[in-house]
């Protein structure tokens, strides 16, 4: 049985939660890494990052609010030095595809001396159930640019658990899983979907990259709907309209279709009206 805890940063995000209980849920001894946990991390205080690092196995790299944001890849390299001194002996990277800042972080990683496995993920399932789309998908829309554009939406669940064989299970050292779902779709599809699922209707709403800043903007701020549009400016342009076999490396599985991620959501109430 581990002793040594294994550190999970983002540990109230998306990933980051999954990843943790699932390691709680084997008996693993988890730190959280955030700002209020009992040893706090705060990516922005590098003062706190040798306490939290003191002890542990293996590290979940995930950088909040995104790695596009400027300064994180340096804030990355330094973190991941310190790691290195602090003799870690695994960290699990969390990237996005197609993304140029993603992929220096990558490389920061790959080059650290530090066994390492690199999750590089497609679009988030969970952007439309608990994320910055959560609210216009609740008022009967979703708003996107990018015209037709496909995209290989991937079930953070799926993350979550690619993620943990590779902190915990042997033969994952030095590989990059690109992780997709199993299906190409549109945004005009992924509004079908979620329709069928919620019971309500949900219409795709073609938009231009400034309106979806603005949209953004009004409900989830404007450093993160800088990083969003930046993010949506840069990939959806095509470059990941193509499907991978990460996860299926990785864990021996075919990945999760967006229709049972949209089941499951809405049997959890996602979208269901507040009382």
């Amino acid at each position: 049985m581990m002793t040594n805890p294994i550190l999970v940063l983002g540990a109230t995000g998306k990933t980051g939660a999954r990843i943790a209980a699932r390691l709680e849920a084997q008996g693993l001894p988890v730190r959280r890494g955030s700002r209020n946990a009992e040893i706090p991390f705060d990516w922005n205080a590098p003062e706190t990052w040798g306490p939290v690092l003191a002890g542990v196995s293996a590290v979940y790299i995930s950088y909040y609010p995104d790695i596009a944001v400027p300064g994180a890849v340096e804030t990355v390299e330094a973190f991941v030095a310190q790691a290195r001194t602090a003799g870690i002996g695994k960290l699990v990277l969390l990237t996005g595809r197609g993304e140029y800042h993603a992929q220096q972080a990558e490389e920061v990683v790959r080059h650290s001396g530090v066994p390492f496995t690199i999750v590089r993920a497609a679009w988030f399932a969970q952007n439309f159930s608990e994320g910055a789309l959560h609210a216009p998908v609740m008022a009967g829309v979703l708003p996107m640019p990018g015209g037709d554009v496909q995209e290989p939406i991937v079930d953070v669940d799926d993350i979550a658990d690619v993620a943990v064989a590779a902190l915990l299970g042997d033969g994952h050292d030095g590989q990059l899983y690109e992780v997709t779902g199993p299906h190409l779709m549109t945004f005009a599809e992924v509004a079908e979907a979620l329709t069928a699922a919620a019971g309500r209707q949900i219409a795709h709403v073609p938009i231009s990259f400034e309106d979806f800043h603005a949209a953004l903007v009004a409900s989830q701020g404007e450093l993160i709907a800088d990083i969003l549009t930046g993010i949506a400016r840069e990939t959806l342009d095509g470059r990941n309209a193509h499907l991978t076999d990460g996860v299926q490396r990785a864990l021996g599985r075919p990945p999760r279709d967006f229709t049972t991620f949209a089941t499951a959501a809405a049997r959890s109430g996602a979208w269901a009206d507040a009382a």
